[in-house]
């Protein structure tokens, strides 16, 4: 089951939700982002406990 979590575009600064599908383990992948169009660095980090936190950044920070 994919979950939805609001960000803003580090590109474009529009706030855009992306889908996360929740692991047991944290990963990064690209995501292109459907205002701008341009690549989106997305990391998804997995706690101990559980919680899952999401952050975004733009290619030229990666």
């Amino acid at each position: 089951m994919l979950d939805t979590v609001p960000i803003d575009c580090p590109y474009c600064g529009e706030p855009i939700e992306i889908y996360i599908e929740p692991a047991e383990e944290s990963h990064r992948y690209v995501e292109d982002c459907p205002v701008c169009c341009r690549p989106i660095t997305v990391s998804v980090q997995v706690h101990l406990d559980g919680e899952i936190s999401v952050s975004a950044s733009s290619q030229d920070d990666a």
